[in-house]
């Protein structure tokens, strides 16, 4: 087997310590000799304390603005233990030679799963059905339900951004016969993967006027923020519905709350919430989704299953134990490309992961 005494002395923390590792996370770092330190602060001065000497830092879902990001005397490497790093200050983290990575491709097919899912609890009234039997109201559900439930194969999925786990919901739609539309920013992108699908590349504007649903699957940045705001869903179909696995504030949330409210659309699917910190304290929250019958709601789950968690797992731990071992990781999994690293690093090489010599 690899040696790996030399990471033995290296000072990792790894934060978010709620979000338990699994048995399997505590494998890998222990197959690479990896003892990290588990700790639970939350606000950014809590934080500086505790990472500001360390080799390496492991992040789940937690702020890391510029001053958790200067106070990183010898970091070398922030591992985001998921896919988006809107949390992380990357800039200064790129002027500071911090070489940051996430592990893009774990959970691509879980998430297309759980958007399908909504949507096909959207359309079918789940919850609806659900409290019929609970009340013995059946058929008054039952009328309700023929009424103003229609066949997935005569209907339009929009997909907002066209990346991995777009793709992978628009196959899933297209085994249900549904038409799809897509947009994403880069214009110039190939579109051989969507002409393969059979997906229709298209304008925001005409995606968000013709789909019956409308899914998001766009990073948070400056340019998407509030992205689905009261005039995007006034561009929507009455009877059309807002799915949302992405990023919580891609959508304003209290306008999506009016829209549903005043039936400018018919429902939304959201799993990810800007005002509704589901990684804080657990209480019954504040906002006005929670007075509504025309929305489903799930944790930030769209990413769980156990495969997706030892993806995430194998796949963060190997990020850190190639920038410690001096080398460049996979290069689909580094977030700041334009980093001059603190110290130099070798090319990637995918035979210093392996098991065996």
């Amino acid at each position: 087997m690899r040696d790996w005494s030399h990471l033995a002395g290296a000072r990792v923390i790894r934060l978010n310590a709620s979000l338990h590792a699994n048995d399997y996370e505590f494998e890998v770092y222990k197959e690479y000799d990896l003892h990290p330190v588990f700790c639970e602060p939350y606000y950014p001065d809590e934080i500086i304390p505790y990472v500001e000497e360390c080799d390496a830092l492991f992040a789940v879902s937690v702020n890391l603005p510029t001053p958790v990001i200067e106070s990183l005397k010898r970091c070398k490497v922030i591992s985001r233990l998921g896919t988006g790093t809107d949390k992380i200050d990357v800039v200064t983290a790129t002027k500071m030679g911090i070489v940051v990575t996430n592990v893009p491709y774990f959970c691509v097919q879980e998430q297309a799963d759980h958007t399908m899912m909504l949507l096909l609890a959207l359309e079918r009234k789940l919850p609806r059905m659900m409290n019929s039997v609970a009340t013995g109201t059946w058929n008054q559900a039952k009328r309700a339900s023929g009424n103003s439930t229609y066949r997935l194969s005569e209907r339009t999925l929009g997909l907002v951004g066209f990346g991995n786990s777009a793709r992978e919901t628009a196959r899933r739609a297209c085994g249900f016969g549904m038409r799809v539309l897509a947009t994403r920013r880069n214009k110039k992108a190939s579109s051989a993967e969507a002409d393969a699908l059979g997906v229709e590349m298209v304008e925001l504007d005409r995606l968000l006027g013709e789909s019956d649903y409308v899914s998001l699957h766009l990073p948070l940045d400056k340019e998407t923020r509030h992205l689905i705001d009261a005039k995007a869903l006034a561009k929507m179909k009455p009877n059309a519905y807002l799915i949302n696995t992405s990023r919580g504030a891609i959508v304003d949330e209290l306008a999506l709350a009016r829209a549903l409210q005043e039936g400018v659309i018919a429902g939304a699917g959201i799993d990810t919430f800007e005002l509704i910190d589901i990684f804080g304290e657990e209480k019954i929250p504040d906002h006005p989704f929670m007075a509504l019958d025309n929305i489903i709601m799930t944790p930030h789950v769209a990413a769980m299953s156990v495969q997706a968690k030892e993806d995430v797992g194998r796949g963060g731990v190997e990020n850190v134990v190639s920038v410690l071992s001096g080398h460049w990781p996979h290069p689909d999994n580094i977030v700041n490309h334009g980093v001059i690293p603190r110290f130099p690093l070798a090319d990637y090489d995918p035979r210093l992961l392996a098991k065996k010599c």
